[in-house]
């Protein structure tokens, strides 16, 4: 299977033909947005975000007005239950790397790193990642994840949990489905390469 940064290079060559015939496949409209992806397909949508599966939500961060931004369209890949691990003080949730907060080169080697926890190659409905923050913080090759770390508020989600196949992970990566608020991508993606 060719690298996740070597797709990102073949797209950036002009090649985005996957990525419109998926979303042409979906969501059946012209003009895309997150939003139309989300209901588009309602046999994807669920309640809870299982550890190791991609998905995209809509989401109203409860201290938005004391962030300098946030996605208002997660990309994420859950790892870790609030609850389960005592950090449920603001009410159920979890915590997700949302890969929107890298520019696409440093997503793709993000990816390239989380694929190799992989638990199996089949790219299918059985396929997930198996990560903790413990696999993340102990990886080198996984630094690019610090900017990405987000907690997520159940009682703030805006949508249900729209999920991404494994086989459509790659496509995923590269759409331009990230709605910043209060700042823009030059500037997220600076502080993101500075925290790294």
């Amino acid at each position: 299977m060719a690298t996740f940064e070597n797709m990102l290079a073949t797209t950036n060559q002009g090649k985005l033909t996957e990525a419109e015939n998926w979303l042409q496949t979906i969501s059946s409209k012209t003009m895309i947005t997150p939003q139309r992806l989300i209901n588009a397909d309602k046999t994807r949508l669920t309640n809870i975000p299982y550890v190791g599966r991609m998905y995209l939500f809509n989401y109203d961060p409860k201290y938005k007005k004391e962030l300098p931004y946030y996605d208002r369209f997660p990309l994420i890949f859950p790892f870790l239950s609030a609850k389960t691990n005592g950090l449920a003080k603001q009410g159920p949730g979890f915590y997700g790397i949302n890969l929107h907060y890298l520019p696409l080169r440093l997503r793709a080697k993000l990816m390239d790193a989380l694929f190799s926890t992989v638990t199996n190659n089949k790219l299918d409905e059985t396929t997930r990642l198996k990560i903790s923050f413990n696999i993340l913080e102990r990886s080198s090759k996984m630094r690019y994840f610090k900017p990405c770390v987000k907690h997520y508020l159940i009682s703030h989600m805006r949508s249900k949990f729209f999920m991404i196949n494994a086989d459509e992970w790659t496509t995923a990566l590269v759409l331009p489905l990230q709605r910043f608020t209060k700042a823009p991508e030059s500037r997220v993606y600076k502080e993101s390469i500075t925290r790294i």
